[in-house]
């Protein structure tokens, strides 16, 4: 029997054509920027990118005659035609990510890089936060609102499960200051990131549930100016396609000079581990 679903994926592509018709992508296009400032620093050419994205014109002017391809669940990628895959913004939606870096391993070539932007698990903590506790005041029940997202280290395991070498995880969290509630929700929904969960309510929120959330918010998570705090945690993973010239990690103990030589700084040793104190004696 297949695992239940995490995403409804017909109401995930409504949202995104929805998105398009007054699209706020700027975190989409942040992404972008910040991808291409990291293959300005790899020492290669690559000249048979493929993109995976929902969102196909935040790419089309950044790689011409790149390779898009949807995100669904069967990625629309040839086998080792590819050298270079980038899934963008997207793989936080995914029933399988493990299953898509697979798929983008596997359309690469010998030596190929990956890169994958995804939203972490600190995002919209404010939100997610003030919405549970205002169901829970105003209806006194939970309900799944906002799509779960992974940590760092359980997403960077991902890359060595997958079998791509060099494995990389890192990213970095950015805060975005809104008006009101209301204008972030907009935001939301003008990037295709609506509530798409399989499991979720399909009656929309009540305004009860909403106003509650607003003032929990505008307590608890606003600067000084009264505007409300929403964190976004951007996480990136890298690694490369095993080949057989590839730099290799050193074995443990190997290296040839010390790091204190190189560094010019004077080594101190560590203090011995403290002796455990014995156990308390009953008299």
């Amino acid at each position: 029997m297949p695992p239940p679903s995490l995403t409804d994926r017909a109401a995930l592509t409504r949202f995104r054509a929805r998105a398009l018709k007054a699209p706020a992508l700027f975190l989409h296009e942040d992404a972008a920027d910040e991808v291409q400032e990291r293959l300005s620093e790899v020492n290669r050419r690559f000249i048979s990118p493929a993109i995976v994205t929902p969102f196909a014109q935040v790419w089309q002017a950044r790689m011409p005659g790149a390779w898009i391809v949807a995100d669904e669940p069967v990625l629309d990628l040839a086998e080792g035609a590819h050298d270079l895959v980038i899934h963008a913004l997207s793989l936080h939606w995914a029933d399988d990510p493990l299953g898509q870096i697979i798929q983008c391993r596997r359309a690469l070539k010998p030596d190929g890089l990956f890169m994958a932007v995804m939203f972490g698990g600190q995002t919209l903590a404010e939100l997610r936060a003030v919405l549970a506790q205002a169901e829970s005041d105003v209806r006194g029940g939970l309900s799944p609102r906002v799509v779960p997202m992974g940590e760092i280290r359980d997403l960077g395991a991902l890359l060595q499960r997958a079998g791509l070498a060099l494995p990389v995880a890192d990213g970095f969290t950015r805060q975005i200051l809104y008006r009101d509630l209301w204008h972030l929700v907009r935001d939301l929904r003008a990037m295709g990131e609506g509530n798409a969960l399989a499991n979720r309510h399909r009656a929309p929120m009540p305004r009860a549930v909403l106003a509650r959330a607003e003032q929990l918010y505008t307590e608890s998570f606003a600067d000084d100016s009264g505007r409300l705090v929403s964190s976004v945690e951007t996480l990136f993973l890298t690694g490369w396609a095993p080949s057989g010239d590839q730099q290799k990690p050193l074995r443990p103990g190997s290296a040839a000079a010390r790091l204190a030589d190189a560094l010019g700084a004077q080594e101190t040793g560590l203090e011995p581990a403290p002796i455990a104190a014995p156990g308390l004696r009953k008299d």
